[in-house]
């Protein structure tokens, strides 16, 4: 028998203590599963000659012999048809279990198991060895298993009445994709390859890490039934029929974002209505059919044309018209400026100006508070404030915990900009692209609704945002991704510079984008109250040749 009598660090790749001695002269690096000669064989044993990666002789004994493995309840025939071997104790027990690795059918490499405690040594070139039972199916075929371990294979291959090929990885789930991407020629000669690994955490993601690795649509998944843990576990309970049935239940493996349409016909009749809020906005509620939940809406224009206002506005109106929670990330303000903001709503009046929130009483403005934060609003309403750190990460981390530790079902960021400057990406191209893709990533996998504000592009020439040019997609600054990305995309457009002063204080609110219901184009125009702070849905389209009739308010 060979005993592992120390630890060493490797010279072929630097590990510290991968390299085990074995009292046999033999050594192997689970590291890299290099090998070294062996120094002293003992007397006795027969032996047979390999070579290392440089060419060295190195020798491993030929010992054991075929029995039936008891203690895995496999077979002797199977035994004999893979090649193990085992050895007994002074009791009669099986000692150990000695694992053949063949390359051009040659055997190569022995894994040696040992029984009592389930620890393994190698001897030989295992590096250069195919899976094993690999010599066996050389043929190719329709199918073929692949499992964790040697004694699974054989497990397999008994439940399915030693009709079909099955193989094992050498090293486990951790290493089965190295070994599967070297016998990958092999295993592309069968038209189905059924993974099989063990029915926990790493055996599942081993074997969606082997499946990647084949011909799309060849790999299958074995699912074991709950509470068995390896196709070993199903022989010892002597369950081959159903074995078998999960054999032929295997899943397609699909990659990630790809499914099978006809094994999802209940969760597509079954899924949840998408929940939705009305805009404050009529004309926004006519093309839009309203907000909803598990949306990126992107809110945009130039500097000065309201998107602080109008988000304002949306604020208010999800803590009024909803039960759900909201949360606010304002990067460019004090938390508390955020909270008059929203006040200011409720209050018909500008309450971040001191002149004008001293024109109330202690009393009012508890009334305010109370309606917006206290009583049915209690714990509803979430606001970002700066105290620590505020890179990306740290910002996404508090988006994150806003979505789900605070439970919000909408979240409003204002603005992505200043989340980019917060990046270390010196690309603000490259930067957007990862932030929106994050965005989208936490909106998908949360179904919150999150509104987002940002800026657009300066404009070439003589007219630009501040004039109240039209705007469109390709004037979101900084890339593609935020059209792509966003489920709706709200423009702003208000000719700063009109003479007219009912002109000027009007902003018009564009649809560039809208993936629920397609509808673009001109949707509503808002006029600015300069005295409440307020916007208003103003019923003509034409602001200029109606300066003279009266504007009618859409609030009280």
């Amino acid at each position: 028998m060979t005993i592992v009598q120390s630890h060493l660090p490797c010279p072929e790749c630097g590990s510290s203590d991968a390299l085990s001695i074995n009292d046999d002269g033999s050594a192997y690096c689970f590291s890299c599963t290099g090998y070294t000669k062996q120094h002293n064989n003992p007397q006795g044993r027969p032996t047979m000659e390999v070579v290392n990666n440089n060419n060295e002789p190195i020798y491993f004994a030929d010992e054991g012999q075929y029995a039936a493995l008891k203690d895995r309840d496999i077979s002797l025939e199977t035994a004999k048809k893979f090649g193990v071997k085992v050895t007994f104790d002074q009791h009669g027990e099986i000692y150990k279990h000695i694992y053949p690795y063949y390359a051009d059918n040659e055997v190569i490499a022995r894994k040696t198991r040992f029984a009592q405690n389930k620890s393994f040594a190698w001897a030989g070139v295992g590096n250069k060895a195919g899976l094993f039972g690999q010599n066996l199916f050389k043929d190719g075929g329709k199918y073929i298993t692949i499992t964790e371990g040697e004694c699974d294979a054989m497990a397999a291959y008994e439940l399915l009445g030693s009709k079909w090929p099955v193989v094992s990885v050498k090293s486990g789930a951790a290493g089965a994709a190295r070994d599967v991407k070297n016998s990958l020629e092999f295993l592309e000669k069968f038209d189905c390859v059924v993974i099989n690994f063990d029915n926990d955490k790493a055996g599942r993601e081993g074997a969606k890490a082997v499946a990647r690795l084949l011909t799309p649509s060849k790999a299958k998944i074995l699912t074991m039934p709950e509470g068995y843990k390896d196709p070993n576990d199903m022989l010892r309970a002597n369950l081959h029929t159903g074995f078998v049935r999960c054999f032929w239940d295997a899943k397609t493996y699909t990659p990630s974002g790809v499914m099978n349409v006809s094994e999802n016909r209940d969760k597509y009749k079954n899924r949840e209505k998408r929940e939705s809020v009305p805009y404050p906005w009529q004309g926004l509620n006519e093309k839009l059919e309203g907000l909803r939940q598990g949306e990126l809406i992107t809110l945009t224009g130039g500097t000065g044309l309201g998107k602080s206002s109008v988000t304002r506005e949306l604020e208010h109106w999800l803590i009024k018209q909803t039960s759900d929670n909201v949360g606010v990330i304002a990067l460019e303000e004090d938390w508390r400026r955020t909270i008059d903001g929203i006040l200011s709503i409720e209050a018909n009046a500008k309450l971040h100006i001191d002149r004008i929130r001293e024109q109330f009483t202690n009393e009012e403005l508890d009334q305010f508070f109370d309606v917006l934060y206290d009583g049915e609003n209690r714990n509803r309403v979430w606001v970002h404030a700066h105290h620590g750190a505020n890179d990306i990460d740290s910002i996404f981390s508090k988006l994150r915990f806003m979505i789900v530790g605070c439970e919000c079902k909408w979240v409003i960021v204002d603005h992505l900009h200043m989340l980019v400057s917060t990046s270390i990406e010196g690309d603000e191209r490259r930067s957007i692209d990862a932030i929106m893709h994050r965005l989208r990533t936490l909106v998908e996998e949360t179904g919150a609704g999150i509104i987002l504000v940002s800026h657009l592009r300066r404009i070439d020439g003589n007219k630009g945002h501040e004039n109240g040019i039209e705007t469109g997609l390709s004037h979101l600054r900084g890339s593609q991704s935020i059209a792509q990305l966003s489920d709706c995309v709200l423009s702003l457009e208000r000719n700063q510079q009109s003479t007219d002063n009912v002109e000027a204080s009007t902003t018009r609110v564009r649809i560039l984008k809208s993936r629920y219901t397609g509808d673009v184009g001109l949707a509503t125009h808002l006029l600015y109250d300069n005295e409440t702070g307020r916007l208003a849905e103003i019923e003509t389209d034409d602001i200029t040749n109606n300066s003279e009739e009266e504007v009618v308010l859409g609030f009280e």
